[in-house]
């Protein structure tokens, strides 16, 4: 049972236990969607408005030359995909009771788990961005309240005719996971994000190559769990799902009993979407204000605070270089 952090009796002593000192290991979020976009960090003192931009291709030229007549030059165009940063913050307060009192090292979790927030705080907000795209399919039917049937190996045939028929590429690199900004290189592959309920159907796909089979191939990240054709699966457990959104429930999840909970699966190409990523000097700021410093509004010292904030936005640069397909999972 979680315990509160604001005052002594919410963080009571334990008396009647000896309290082991290695720390039982907690629930920490699962970051996945913000390794595979186009990544822009945004300078300080820039404005709050940050310009994804790219060269418009050119036409093929096939009209044949005229002997001794110079053609028609052209002229270069670009296209700007503007976004706007937020932003985003949470503080947690300490007294000077608890700092004084409790036997846990409260400033020390309560500095760990802002920043573990501020990481899931990202990663929602990119989320909420990506799952919106318009290039949508259903795993069955025309429309989200029919959907109530899992994935298929057709039915990621038809998204990846699609992103090629759009020239969507393939994947060569991604964010890095250490702190600092970069990225490393993959195999190319476009990349399907989902939720953990997905993994036993994704598995049943005829096709499917686990992680553990890649022999010299390397995963893209800790979360792959396996690939279908040119297609790598990378699941998470905070990408939820719609709730009884689809048609009847059958053999399929359900919350409600009635009708099948509907999943999205982002299937994506290179550049598909970009981030203000979280990462590098200055992409966050964390504020630890300890208690027993006395100020005007708290004479006494008693409160002290564990802070971030950080600013970040997620744009969808190109419809038609990602799709979503909708599907439900088999109850287990």
């Amino acid at each position: 049972m979680a315990t509160g952090q604001t005052t002594y009796g919410d963080i009571n002593q334990r008396t009647a236990a000896w309290a082991a000192s290695e720390m039982l290991k907690h629930a920490e979020p699962v970051i996945v969607l913000g390794k595979f976009g186009m990544t822009k960090p945004m300078p300080k003192n820039k404005a709050d408005t940050v310009k994804f931009r790219r060269p418009i291709p050119f036409p093929a030229a096939t009209t044949p030359l005229v002997e001794g007549v110079t053609p028609s030059p052209q002229k270069m165009a670009y296209e700007d995909v503007p976004a706007q940063l937020k932003q985003y913050g949470k503080p947690t307060e300490i007294t000077d009771v608890v700092d004084d009192l409790a036997e846990d090292p409260v400033l020390k979790d309560a500095s760990m788990l802002a920043g573990e927030q501020a990481a899931l705080t990202v990663e929602m907000v990119t989320y909420g961005v990506v799952k919106a795209g318009t290039s949508v399919f259903y795993a069955n039917g025309s429309s989200r309240s029919a959907v109530n049937t899992p994935i298929s190996l057709n039915k990621q045939r038809a998204i990846t005719r699609f992103l090629k028929a759009q020239k969507a590429q393939k994947l060569t690199s991604i964010l890095d996971g250490s702190p600092n900004y970069g990225t490393k290189p993959i195999e190319a592959s476009y990349v399907a994000v989902a939720h953990t309920d997905l993994e036993s159907d994704i598995r049943g796909m005829a096709g499917f190559i686990p992680v553990a089979a890649y022999g010299s191939r390397k995963p893209v990240c800790p979360e792959e769990i396996g690939s279908v054709e040119d297609v790598r699966y990378v699941l998470s457990p905070e990408l939820s799902s719609w709730p009884n959104a689809g048609g009847a429930a059958g053999s399929m999840v359900t919350t409600s009993g009635t009708s099948a909970d509907v999943y999205p699966v982002l299937y994506l190409g290179k550049e598909a979407f970009g981030t203000v990523p979280l990462k590098g000097a200055g992409a966050i700021t964390p504020m630890v204000l300890n208690p027993g410093k006395p100020d005007k509004s708290d004479p006494m010292g008693q409160r002290g605070y564990v802070s971030w904030k950080t600013y970040f936005t997620a744009v969808i640069l190109n419809q038609n270089w990602m799709a979503r397909l909708e599907v439900s999972v088999t109850a287990l």
